[in-house]
């Protein structure tokens, strides 16, 4: 064996204990991901055990693509009543609606009952119309005449509405970067993971 043969011997030895120590901090790494992706499962299994319950159509509509076509309904239904109502559902100046309007645009019978459901829900939860719910603010009837004024309990009500949609907004926002994150850590394990893979066959 050669001098230099024999010199490198070591150096081999120690760069495949460093491999290996490193491949053995890849699978305990590895190991947490599996162990906390089972637990996110089981608790993930657990809600679905809680809501078993609830209609199997309200399950199918958490979907992205469920949720846009739902958007695009909701949208759809409020046009009809924007279209029959413009002076009363312009998209500016949102306008308080009188309590128990519902009731009078079935009886007018200018839209189908189902769309008017679905377009006042959409209409009354947007953040436009609850910003409009101020105290000794008009509410409009069907011909845009002022028929009642907001409370002070209802304006009330409709900035606490707004503040926790603020908070659920923020809340969404912080899950999806840490996804985000979360996904670009793992992505860079496992490209780190396969380069060591890759030297170890060599």
């Amino acid at each position: 064996m050669s001098t230099s043969s024999a010199r490198e011997t070591p150096d081999l030895a120690l760069l495949r204990q460093t491999m290996e120590n490193l491949l053995a901090e890849c699978e305990t790494r590895l190991s947490q991901a599996e162990a906390r992706w089972q637990t996110s499962s089981s608790l993930s299994n657990e809600r679905n055990r809680v809501n078993a319950s609830a209609p199997v159509e309200s399950n199918a509509q958490n979907t992205p693509k469920a949720r846009s076509k739902n958007r695009a309904a909701n949208l759809a239904a409020l046009q009809l009543l924007q279209d029959a109502y413009p002076q009363v559902f312009a998209a500016q100046p949102v306008r308080a609606l009188k309590i128990g309007i519902q009731e009078d645009l079935i009886a007018d019978a200018k839209v189908a009952k189902n769309k008017i459901k679905r377009a006042l829900a959409s209409f009354v939860r947007s953040p436009n119309y609850l910003r409009s719910l101020q105290a000794g603010a008009a509410r409009v009837d069907l011909q845009g005449q002022e028929v009642g004024e907001v409370t002070a309990e209802e304006a009330e009500h409709a900035r606490q509405q707004l503040r926790e949609m603020h908070k659920l907004r923020k809340q969404r926002q912080k899950e999806q970067e840490q996804e985000a994150l979360r996904r670009e850590k793992e992505e860079r394990m496992n490209a780190k993971l396969d380069q060591l893979l890759t030297l170890n066959r060599r």
